[in-house]
């Protein structure tokens, strides 16, 4: 089965911009796409990590942007600190990639949702990431 994700504008260090396939489901589970493949170094479990992100609810509304705040935001990856879709999808990945992450409900806020952000429990999660470094 052919999983249809979100096409993205821009590119890396840009505001990106979603755009949502027509009558199509969001996919189940975790989805991963590297959208532009970085040169530096592989982020490893456990490294503080700085990225830009952009966040928005299938089909719906953006619920943050660090893009919108001017500013990247720093935090520990892969020892559970974040949603477990971030742990499982940026761990791995390269230092300057630019990454789509679609996260299903099970692996970003549960079936309680974020209602302070606006989010339900029901809904599937997508993120654009620029990895800007790690440490």
């Amino acid at each position: 089965m052919n999983v249809i994700l979100p096409s993205v504008s821009g590119s890396f260090g840009e505001t990106p911009e979603l755009t949502f396939p027509a009558d199509v489901e969001a996919p189940k589970g975790l989805r991963v796409e590297v959208l532009e493949e970085g040169t530096g170094p592989v982020v490893a479990a456990g490294q503080e990590i700085e990225v830009n992100y952009h966040g928005q609810i299938w089909a719906g509304d953006i619920f943050d942007s660090s893009y919108f705040r001017g500013e990247p935001t720093r935090f520990p990856i892969g020892v559970g600190m974040v949603i477990q879709g971030w742990d499982q999808a940026i761990v791995g990945k390269q230092v300057g990639s630019r990454l789509l992450i679609s996260v299903p409900p099970v692996k970003g806020y549960g079936k309680n949702g974020n209602p302070r952000a606006g989010i339900s429990g029901t809904d599937v999660l997508v993120f654009v990431v620029d990895i800007l470094d790690a440490r």
